[in-house]
């Protein structure tokens, strides 16, 4: 396995880590290793539309390319 060196860590990041490490039962390693694969796993890239469509509540319409024009027009993101 690889292994990363941070230096010049800000005392109060250090402290958090310290504090959600302890609170979580794990290392400061084994916390720091986690957040950084949240963190990563976050910029997968937006889902599919098939994948927000299984994901939605059933009984509403099925996600089209039409609704999200829709919606873009209409000001929302």
């Amino acid at each position: 396995m690889a292994k990363i060196l941070l230096r010049d860590v800000p005392d109060e990041v250090h402290e958090r880590l310290r504090d959600q490490a302890e609170a979580n039962r794990r290392s400061m390693n084994q916390e720091a290793v986690y957040i950084l694969e949240e963190a990563l796993r976050d910029r997968a890239g937006p889902p599919s539309l098939e994948k927000l469509d299984a994901l939605r509540i059933r009984g509403r319409e099925p996600l089209t390319d039409a609704l999200l024009r829709e919606a873009r027009e209409s000001g929302r993101p």
